[in-house]
């Protein structure tokens, strides 16, 4: 298996911000850069537009969008528009999305079923067909897609930790990307998962690559990175540590943290993550500390890990340790 690295923006930024992320990470050997596209951040695909005339050799992609707050012919319509920008192939990154209810937007449902159909839509309409005709989507049979189409299909790429989707993810995706975990553990688990898809789709097992992407904080001095790092991982540890079924964690202990985060002691709250904690949810210390933990990951089986915000104590440093230092030293593991 060819593993590859990939890294993954917050679109809170301004243009000319986006612009100068890409540019930086052009000069580097990253395989793919991503954009999330979370509610009330900016949707994926503007961003996207503005980082691809200056990203040479990445793939770039939305991870990931949920069908609830953007329809899918629109997804099929901004992904056609990205790939004949993007110069090294896009992907779409479709999810069910989280904390919706806060922003006011209602989760179509049945949800599994919905992410099913949505990639289904974008599907037939990037292949030019036209019409479809699902429980949760209908699109009329004279529609088809009125603009260019994509000179090769856009691979597909799932986001979500439960059995359901991922078996669905392994009937008809490329990926599956497991968001805010760091877990070589969790690997072995979500392939299962995925199989059950692969298998009933008579796909050969492993056709589904596994990615993991979580909270990255890399800097020369681990110590500092490590206690960014809880602090950034206290804020959401609480709702997704219930999520891997791996994890020996008490509930008492989440919910003590939990009323740190609400109290807004970050400091209290960080102190409560051990160190096993932290390496299940983060990427955090100096370059050494990053490059063994993707190896414990490609080992456990992941096909590509991605580094998602802020990078390091200083975002641009924390990207130019990745770059120049993690990048190479696992080419070379490779290599071996």
């Amino acid at each position: 298996m060819t593993h590859e690295l990939s890294i993954a923006f917050q679109t809170d930024k301004r243009a000319a911000e986006y612009v100068a992320l890409a540019k930086l990470v052009n000069q580097y050997a990253f395989d793919t850069v991503s954009v999330y596209c979370d509610a009330p951040y900016h949707p994926s695909y503007g961003p996207l537009m503005l980082m691809a005339p200056y990203i040479e050799r990445a793939r770039l992609g939305p991870a990931a969008i949920s069908p609830s707050r953007m329809h899918p012919i629109d997804i099929a319509a901004q992904a056609a528009l990205l790939a004949d920008v993007a110069q090294a192939g896009t992907y779409i990154g479709l999810a069910r999305g989280a904390w919706l209810d806060d922003h006011s937007i209602h989760e179509v449902k049945p949800a599994v079923q919905a992410i099913q159909e949505a990639a289904e839509v974008v599907n037939r309409l990037l292949s030019g067909q036209s019409g479809y005709a699902g429980d949760v989507y209908q699109v009329a049979e004279h529609v088809k897609a009125p603009y260019p189409l994509p000179n090769e299909r856009i691979p597909l790429l799932i986001g979500t930790w439960g059995k359901r989707l991922c078996a669905v993810a392994g009937e008809i995706a490329d990926e599956v990307k497991v968001g805010g975990s760091a877990n070589p553990d969790l690997v072995p688990v979500i392939q299962s998962y995925i199989a059950v898809g692969e298998e009933k789709a008579k796909r050969p097992l492993g056709t589904v690559g596994v990615v993991i992407g979580a909270v990255s904080v890399i800097d020369d001095d681990r110590e500092q990175a490590r206690a960014a790092a809880r602090r950034s991982v206290a804020m959401y540890l609480p709702v997704i540590a219930g999520l891997d079924p791996t994890l020996p964690v008490e509930r008492e202990l989440l919910d003590r943290i939990q009323q740190q985060v609400e109290r807004n002691d970050l400091e209290a709250a960080a102190a409560l993550i051990s160190d096993d904690l932290l390496e299940r949810f983060a990427f955090a210390g100096n370059a050494a500390d990053i490059i063994g933990h993707c190896e414990r990951l490609f080992d456990a089986g992941a096909k590509r890990v991605e580094f998602g915000t802020p990078h390091g104590l200083q975002s641009a440093e924390g990207i130019r340790i990745l770059g120049e230092q993690v990048l190479p030293a696992l080419a070379d593991w490779q290599q071996k």
